[in-house]
């Protein structure tokens, strides 16, 4: 699968503190659908995180292929698809990933001092995710 370069409305869309609905693909082959935060990258690449052993997780280190839907609201949205370029499976480069979503996701750029300490506790996974299509309706 070949990189796409987002266009500037989708990376504009990007930035925006939205959730992201992600599929992954069980063993079997059926769909598994989560919610997560995210993070567009500077080199174009989407960030996720996961605690383990979620479900979702596990399918994106057994198949990395994953699509994303992001929506402001229903009429109003970015799907992307992609592949795991890399998992970060450090649990302390894991947990600062997950520590800098809380604050991006934060109305006032910071997170509380017992959520934090809760996130750097966890078993954690980060998965960088290459752009390889992209489809929109963001006119609404």
């Amino acid at each position: 699968m070949d990189d796409i370069t987002l266009i500037p409305a989708h990376k504009t869309f990007l930035t925006g503190r939205h959730f992201a609905t992600i599929a992954t693909l069980d063993e079997d082959g059926g769909p598994r659908q989560a919610v997560a935060w995210y993070a567009p990258l500077d080199d174009g690449r989407i960030l996720i995180n996961s605690r383990r052993p979620r479900r979702w997780c596990s399918n994106l280190i057994r198949d990395g292929r994953v699509a994303l839907a992001i929506a402001e609201h229903p009429y109003r949205w970015l799907g992307l698809t992609g592949v795991v370029d890399e998992v970060i499976d450090d649990p302390e480069r894991a947990r600062e990933d997950i520590v800098a979503l809380g604050r991006r996701y934060s109305e006032s750029g910071s997170i509380d001092p017992m959520t934090e300490a809760a996130f750097r506790s966890q078993p954690r996974v980060s998965f960088l995710i290459r752009i390889t299509g992209a489809h929109d309706h963001l006119e609404g």
